[in-house]
């Protein structure tokens, strides 16, 4: 479960442009805060800060590694919508990946095996 500022906005990014789907909100009646979103078996959470986490930035000191089917596809239809931090690449390890940041500022890795 991860931190943002602003619910409505990750939940248009996450949804418009990574193509995930809404599965859930909750919060009192015209509050949400806090939703959950998967696509293809991938599930991520997001909460407006809290009185239990609240750490005043969004906080993270890593970056969120998404295995897909389709990595060159996916760098398609959304590397002009993003900002990237690298295109498309092969790497020793064999992996085909990328990476972006997404409205929050969190690091997204795109990969998939080489074949």
């Amino acid at each position: 479960m991860m931190e943002t500022n602003d619910l409505q906005a990750t939940i248009a990014f996450y949804t418009a442009i990574l193509g995930f789907t809404l599965c859930g909100t909750f919060g009192p009646e015209g509050e949400t805060r806090w939703c959950t979103m998967t696509r293809e078996g991938v599930d991520i959470m997001f909460h407006l800060p809290n009185e239990v986490t609240n750490y005043g930035q969004i906080l993270l000191t890593g970056s969120l590694y998404i295995y897909v089917d389709g990595v060159n596809v996916l760098w398609e239809q959304i590397k002009d919508k993003v900002e990237v931090l690298y295109e498309p690449e092969n790497f020793e390890y064999e992996m085909r990946e990328f990476a972006i940041k997404d409205n929050n500022g969190y690091i997204l890795n795109f990969g998939e095996e080489v074949k």
